[in-house]
C-alpha cells in the first residue's frame, strides 16, 4: 500500500479508537454577592461568559473554571477589594455537581485511552517517528477489546454519551477593602499658588481613610492634569506617580506629585479661512475679548468658539493653541474656518384648520458681504392666512455680542370671523448677557386694519366698517434657559419675560402697557420618565381695549396653550359667518399644564397631560383639557403627537396636535 493511504488509514483507526471525550455546554454564569457595577465588571472579565453556548471539552471547561477565580479577583481590584473569598461551582444536568476542590467525575472529564496516550511523556522507545505499519498495529490493538457500538441489551454496557449542560455559579465575599493610609498629592512650581489648582488638590479623592477605588483615583488625577493644561501650564509633568498596595494590611499609599512649570500667556491670534475668505478678519477680531499677554485659559478659547458659532458663517471651526511655538511665554493661537453654504433655501407644505392648506418658501443669505450682514425673505401663503417677511441683520459687538435687526412683515387674514391686514416694522438689538440670559430691545411701528364678520351687514352697497389703529412702542424681551440638554432636557428651567407699552399721542392711538411671562420646568423621574410643568401669565394695562388691534391682545387655546380646544378658542368670542364662535382677544391670559412622559426604550414613549386656563377681560372662565400623546426622539428633535379633549363645552370634539423640534 502506498505510504499516504496507509497514513490516512492509521489516522482514521486512531481517531476511531480514541472516540470523543464528553463535551459540555455552559448555559449560564451567575455572579452572587456583588453590586451592579462590580457584577458588570466581573462578567465582562470572565472568559467563561464568552464560552456560553459553545461545546467545550472537559479539559477546556476545567481550565475556564480555574481561571474564573483569578479573573474575578482581578476584576474586583479596581473597586478596592484585593482579598475576596471566591467560590466557583458548576452544576451539570446529566453529570455531577462540582466545587473548586472536587474530583472530576471520570465519565465527564477523564481522558480516553487515546487522550492519555497523546498526553503522556514519550518513552525512549516511542521517541522515534512510528512507521505506518506500526501506527496501524497500535490502533488495531487499542481498538481490539472496545466494541464499536454498545449493546443496548447489555446491562453492563456504558450509557450513551451526550453534552452536559453546565450552570456556573460564582459566589463572592468581597471581604474588607483596601483603604488609603497615606496620601501625598501636590503640585510644585508656579501652579502651587494657583487658587483653582489648590481647590482641586483639596478635593482629591480618594482621601485618607477612604476605599482606594481605581476609577475615582484616575478621574481625580485626570482632572488635575487637564486643569493644568487648561490654565496654561503646558510644561507640567509628573515627578512622582506611585501607588503601593499592601494586601496584608489592606492599605494603599498614594504618592502623586506634579511639577507645573511656568504659566503661559495668550499670544497673537491668526485666522485662516479655507478654501476662500468670506469675512474680513477685522470683524472676527472684535470677538477676541482678551488682551494679548493676558494669562492663558482654555475657557477664553471656548467662549470665542461659541461666539464664532453663533454667527453661523462657518461649517467648521478649529481653534488650535500652539504652545510649541510660544515666544516669551506667549502661546499663539491659530483659527481655521471653513465657510458654510452661503444660501439656505426652504420650502414646505402646511395645513391648519383656521388657515387652510398652504405653502412656505424662503431664502436666507448667511453672509451678504464680507462685513457679515445677513438677509432673509420668506412667504407663508395659505388659503385664509398669508404673511410675507423681509429681514436684514448686522452683527453687533458693542456691550454684548448680538445683532442689529431690521424687519418688515405684511399679514393678511381672511377667515370666517375676521378680515385683518397689518404691516409691522421692527428695529431691534439682541445680545447674550451670559450663558443663561439673552435679551432683545426693540422698537415697533404697527399699522393694522380689521373688521369682524359680525360687522358686515351682507349688503354689497354698504362698505365694510373697518377699524384701524397705529401703535409705536418699545419692547424689552428677556429669555432665561438653564438646561442639561437643550434638545431633550431632563433637568431644566426656561422662562421668557416681555414688557411693551405705548403712549397716546406719541405714535400710538391709545396708551397701554403690557406684561407677559411664560415658564417651562422639566424634572427627570427615573431613567426614562420626566415631569413637565408649563405656565403663562399676561396682563394689559389700558382703558381703551376696544382700540387695541387683535395682534396686541391675548388668546388661549391650542397647542402650547390649552390642548383640547381649538386655536384661540378660549376667551371672549363673537359669532362668525358660519355660525361658530371665534376669539375676540382679551386683556389677560393665564394658562398652566402638567405632563408626564414615559419612554419605553431610547426612542419611543407616551405622555398624559392636563391643561387649564383662560383668556379674559374681567373674571376668568376657566377651561380644562385632558389628553394623551405619542413621543419619538427623532434625529432632528422630539416629535410630539397629542390627542386631547376639552371637558368644559368645547366647540369641537377631539383635537389633534403635531409638533417637532427642541423643547426649549
Amino acid at each position: 500500500m502506498p505510504p499516504f493511504p496507509r497514513l490516512a488509514l492509521a489516522a482514521a483507526l486512531t481517531l476511531g479508537a480514541a472516540g470523543v471525550a464528553q463535551a459540555a455546554t455552559v448555559t449560564s454564569v451567575e455572579i452572587r454577592g456583588l453590586d451592579e457595577p462590580m457584577t458588570i465588571n466581573v462578567r465582562t472579565s470572565l472568559s467563561l461568559v464568552d464560552a456560553i453556548g459553545k461545546d467545550l471539552s472537559g479539559r477546556r471547561l476545567g481550565y475556564l473554571l480555574r481561571e474564573a477565580e483569578n479573573e474575578t479577583r482581578e476584576a474586583l481590584e479596581p473597586f478596592g477589594y484585593y482579598s475576596p473569598t471566591i467560590q466557583v461551582e458548576d452544576t451539570r444536568s446529566g453529570g455531577s455537581a462540582r466545587g473548586p476542590g472536587a474530583t472530576p467525575a471520570a465519565d465527564a472529564d477523564a481522558p480516553t485511552n487515546a487522550e492519555a496516550a497523546a498526553n503522556a511523556e514519550p518513552s525512549p522507545a516511542d521517541s522515534a517517528v512510528a512507521t505506518p505499519s506500526e501506527a496501524i498495529a497500535r490502533a488495531e490493538r487499542a481498538n481490539a477489546n472496545r466494541p464499536a457500538t454498545p449493546d443496548p441489551n447489555d446491562p453492563n454496557a456504558p450509557a450513551p454519551r451526550s453534552n452536559a449542560k453546565v450552570v456556573v455559579v460564582i459566589t463572592v465575599d468581597k471581604g474588607e477593602p483596601v483603604r488609603v493610609r497615606r496620601s501625598d498629592v501636590a503640585i510644585l512650581g508656579a501652579g502651587s499658588e494657583d487658587r483653582y489648582l489648590k481647590e482641586d488638590l483639596a478635593a482629591f479623592k480618594p482621601d485618607v481613610g477612604e476605599v482606594f477605588n481605581h476609577a475615582i483615583y484616575e478621574a481625580a488625577k485626570t482632572k488635575i492634569t487637564r486643569r493644568l493644561a487648561e490654565r496654561g501650564y503646558f510644561d507640567a509633568d509628573f515627578t512622582s506617580r506611585r501607588v503601593e498596595v499592601t494586601r496584608a494590611e489592606r492599605a494603599a499609599d498614594v504618592d502623586l506629585v506634579w511639577s507645573s512649570g511656568d504659566r503661559y500667556d495668550m499670544g497673537p491670534i491668526t485666522f485662516e479661512q479655507t478654501p476662500k475668505r468670506i469675512i474680513r478678519d477685522s470683524l472676527l477680531d472684535k470677538l477676541v475679548y482678551w488682551e494679548q499677554g493676558s494669562y492663558y485659559h482654555q475657557g477664553k478659547l471656548d467662549r470665542f468658539r461659541e461666539s464664532l458659532a453663533r454667527l453661523d458663517y462657518f461649517a467648521s471651526i478649529d481653534i488650535e493653541p500652539q504652545p510649541e511655538n510660544a515666544v516669551d511665554g506667549e502661546v499663539p493661537v491659530k483659527v481655521t474656518l471653513t465657510p458654510a453654504k452661503r444660501s439656505i433655501y426652504t420650502a414646505g407644505l402646511s395645513f391648519g384648520t383656521d388657515s387652510g392648506a398652504g405653502v412656505r418658501m424662503g431664502v436666507e443669505r448667511r453672509y451678504v458681504n464680507d462685513r457679515g450682514h445677513k438677509a432673509l425673505a420668506q412667504v407663508d401663503w395659505a388659503e385664509k392666512r398669508k404673511t410675507a417677511t423681509l429681514q436684514y441683520r448686522i452683527p453687533a459687538f458693542t456691550w454684548l455680542d448680538g445683532w442689529y435687526t431690521f424687519s418688515a412683515q405684511l399679514a393678511d387674514e381672511q377667515t370666517d370671523y375676521i378680515d385683518s391686514r397689518r404691516i409691522e416694522i421692527v428695529a431691534s438689538r439682541s445680545g447674550q448677557i451670559d450663558r443663561h440670559w439673552n435679551a432683545t430691545a426693540s422698537v415697533h411701528v404697527l399699522r393694522e386694519r380689521w373688521a369682524y364678520a359680525i360687522d358686515d351687514d351682507d349688503d354689497a352697497s354698504t362698505p365694510v366698517d373697518y377699524r384701524s389703529a397705529t401703535f409705536t412702542y418699545p419692547s424689552l424681551r428677556a429669555e432665561y434657559v438653564n438646561a442639561d440638554d437643550r434638545i431633550y432636557p431632563r433637568n431644566a428651567f426656561g422662562a421668557t419675560v416681555m414688557l411693551r407699552g405705548g403712549v397716546e399721542g406719541a405714535g400710538s392711538d391709545a396708551s397701554f402697557a403690557q406684561a407677559h411671562a411664560s415658564a417651562r420646568w422639566y424634572r427627570g423621574m427615573g431613567a426614562r420618565s420626566r415631569l413637565i410643568a408649563r405656565g403663562e401669565l399676561g396682563h394689559t394695562f389700558t382703558d381703551a381695549l376696544i382700540d387695541m388691534p387683535p395682534s396686541l391682545r391675548f388668546f388661549a387655546g391650542g397647542d402650547r396653550s390649552i390642548r383640547g380646544y381649538a386655536w384661540r378658542e378660549v376667551g371672549p368670542r363673537i359669532p362668525g359667518n358660519d355660525g361658530k364662535q371665534y376669539a375676540l382677544g382679551a386683556k389677560n391670559v393665564a394658562t398652566g399644564s402638567i405632563e408626564f412622559e414615559q419612554y419605553f426604550n431610547d426612542s419611543w414613549g407616551a405622555a398624559v397631560f392636563v391643561d387649564s386656563g383662560s383668556a379674559f377681560d374681567g373674571t376668568p372662565d376657566w377651561r380644562t383639557g385632558v389628553g394623551v400623546g405619542l413621543r419619538w426622539r427623532s434625529p432632528v428633535g422630539p416629535l410630539r403627537v397629542d390627542i386631547a379633549r376639552g371637558i368644559n363645552d368645547p366647540d369641537s370634539g377631539f383635537q389633534l396636535y403635531l409638533n417637532i423640534g427642541a423643547d426649549l
